[in-house]
């Protein structure tokens, strides 16, 4: 009878398992860092050696590229704008889980619609079906599951822009965690559909204090006045201004009264807020609205 030493000997499988591992640059068959490993094994009750099958792996790291184009220049409240994002993977190992946030500048509209997706190496491109984009204010979230070495991934969507569009700087900002951050800037221009309205007034000597100019009440050339948005204007030889493009709804204007030595303030007979050095106009989407002062000769004193 054997011993129970000389059974555990008897079946005991001896397993020698080689490791072949290589790393391989320059003019290879496979890629650059990559691994390969082969395992194989023999015991006393294995006929032959047995070999398992060779597992590549690739000791490298996904490097992420991220370009933000349009299809112009600059638009109108009204215009569509096509943009692109083109993500390049050029490292040596696929890219899981993409996650790309696109936020949008003030008062554009994103078309969901319009969402277009392509994967290309090189000169050729397949299309791809993207999930649809989810939206958290102006962010846009794009997403998509995995981008191997070399390939591009392709996101195409419009957005329109609207009246507010022109409030904003037209630049939008796009990245990937693992990217660099890619903007584009659209220059606003006003356009027809503008929100924006026209305010004109006179700065003229009040003679008998109703607010209102009247014949022989003449103007007063370079007086300032200051916007509640902080522009500063002057009245030209004829105490007339105007000012273009102001953004619609209630708007101040105050005349700087230290501009007209020599004059002061015109005491309003009529309205209680005529005797203010600021005026509070309501300017009308494509409006136009007029913002006059009145003043008088300081001390009683002629001036013109």
């Amino acid at each position: 009878m054997k011993s129970l030493t000389q059974q555990l000997e008897s079946c005991k499988l001896l397993l020698t398992v080689l490791l072949s591992v290589s790393f391989f640059t320059g003019a290879s068959s496979v890629t650059a860092n990559e691994i390969k490993n082969q395992a194989s094994a023999s015991g006393d009750n294995l006929p032959d050696i047995v070999n398992s099958n060779e597992t590549s792996l690739v000791a490298g790291q996904a490097a992420l590229e991220l370009i933000k184009t349009a299809d112009r220049a600059a638009a109108e409240p009204g215009d569509t704008i096509v943009y692109r994002l083109a993500l390049k993977n050029t490292g040596e190992s696929s890219a899981n889980t993409l996650v790309i946030t696109d936020t949008l500048p003030l008062g554009l509209q994103y078309l969901p619609e319009s969402l277009r997706g392509a994967i290309g190496t090189g000169t050729t491109t397949t299309p791809v079906d993207l999930p649809p984009a989810t939206q958290s204010n102006r962010t846009l979230t794009f997403t998509y599951p995995r981008l191997e070495p070399n390939q591009t991934l392709t996101i195409v969507y419009a957005a329109v822009a609207t009246p507010d569009a022109i409030r904003g700087d037209g630049r939008n900002v796009a990245q990937e965690s693992r990217s660099n951050i890619a903007t584009f800037e659209v220059r606003i221009r006003p356009g027809i559909l503008s929100d924006c309205g026209t305010i004109v007034g006179r700065v003229f000597v009040d003679k008998n204090f109703d607010g209102e100019q009247q014949r022989g009440e003449p103007g007063v050339p370079n007086a300032v006045i200051y916007m509640d948005n902080g522009n500063r204007i002057t009245t030209d030889a004829n105490g007339l201004f105007s000012l273009a493009n102001v953004i619609a709804g209630h708007r101040v204007g105050t005349l700087d009264l230290s501009s007209l030595p020599g004059y002061s303030l015109a005491p309003n007979l009529y309205f209680i807020e005529g005797n203010s050095q600021s005026r509070l106009v309501r300017l009308q989407p494509g409006g136009l609205v007029r913002m006059n002062f009145g003043v008088t000769p300081a001390y009683g004193e002629e001036q013109l």
